[in-house]
């Protein structure tokens, strides 16, 4: 421990003689205030800083409450026997315990079990995001749900609040992390939230990594003889594309470069947008349509 027990109250902002609970619950309090994802740039720098504190004496003062508790098992079953006698009663007095004889008596020292150090599964959340807001990047409220320990141990179902900064070029899958946002439960530390970015599906548009692919069907006379179509990009601007001196064949691709998804923590980078087309043949001919047909085939040979 680098500084006293006293510092790490008082960062805490909590008395000397707080419970483990109570500690918890100052501990928990801080992290919402302090996390470093709720703050702007302008005070970032300060809320990692105290996130940092908050945390250290958090995890001094369990380190305390455990030394605590594995100096009362030792003496109760009889290892502090084998001690010197001088070094009993010294460790005695250090922790608030008096001595009568041989063997000391719990008298003020609350008894901390070992499992308050370890961490409750983390919370798992799914955040839906559409393509438009992964690609631009936005800001989201996230309502979620989770389980808490009220003062009387009863465990109680409670709504919470966390603001999320989606980044542009975020994938299915991305993982935030909360520390101690998560459920509670008896004896242990509160659990990490941890919120998974999903995609929703999207009207024209599916993500292939970084791609964006566009399919549409296009009717064989215009695949022939030339097309144009339109559609809207997710920034909303409007794209057009025109097919005079291209023939659309079955399997063919049509690519843009760098109209895809940006990739993330690569600025001004983005995937293609890829165009499929599904020929669509006619279910039938005239006979004067098919005449057509062979005069243009036999001039392609």
């Amino acid at each position: 421990m680098r500084n006293s027990p006293e510092v790490y109250f008082k960062i805490l902002n909590i008395p000397t003689d707080s419970s483990p609970q109570e500690i918890r619950n100052a501990y928990k309090s801080l992290v919402r205030k302090w996390h470093p994802d709720k703050h702007p740039p302008s005070s970032k720098s300060e809320a990692e800083s105290r996130f940092k504190a908050i945390t250290e004496a958090y995890e001094a003062l369990n380190d305390l409450q455990e030394n605590r508790a594995t100096l009362f098992q030792e003496m109760v079953t009889g290892e502090m026997r084998s001690r010197p006698k001088s070094d009993r009663i010294l460790g005695s007095r250090k922790e608030g315990i008096q001595s009568t004889g041989n063997v000391g008596i719990q008298k003020a020292i609350p008894s901390f079990s070992k499992s308050i150090l370890r961490k409750a599964p983390p919370t798992e959340r799914k955040l839906e995001c559409t393509l438009e807001e992964l690609s631009t990047g936005c800001k989201k409220e996230f309502k979620y749900t989770r389980e808490t320990v009220a003062k009387n141990g009863i465990i109680e179902k409670k709504e919470e609040i966390v603001k999320i900064k989606v980044k542009p070029g975020w994938k299915k899958g991305t993982k935030i992390t909360y520390e101690g946002l998560g459920d509670e439960r008896r004896g242990y530390l509160p659990s990490d939230l941890v919120v998974y970015i999903s995609e929703k599906k999207h009207s024209i548009f599916k993500r292939s990594g970084n791609d964006l692919v566009l399919k549409t069907e296009v009717p064989l006379v215009c695949a022939l003889t030339g097309w144009t179509f339109s559609f809207r990009l997710l920034n909303g601007e409007k794209m057009s594309c025109m097919f005079n001196d291209e023939i659309i064949y079955p399997g063919y691709e049509k690519v843009f470069k760098g109209y895809g998804m940006p990739l993330a923590g690569e600025k001004g980078k983005r995937g293609d947008l890829r165009i499929k087309f599904l020929i669509v043949f006619p279910k039938k001919l005239t006979d004067e349509q098919r005449l057509g047909l062979v005069e243009i085939l036999n001039q392609c040979k």
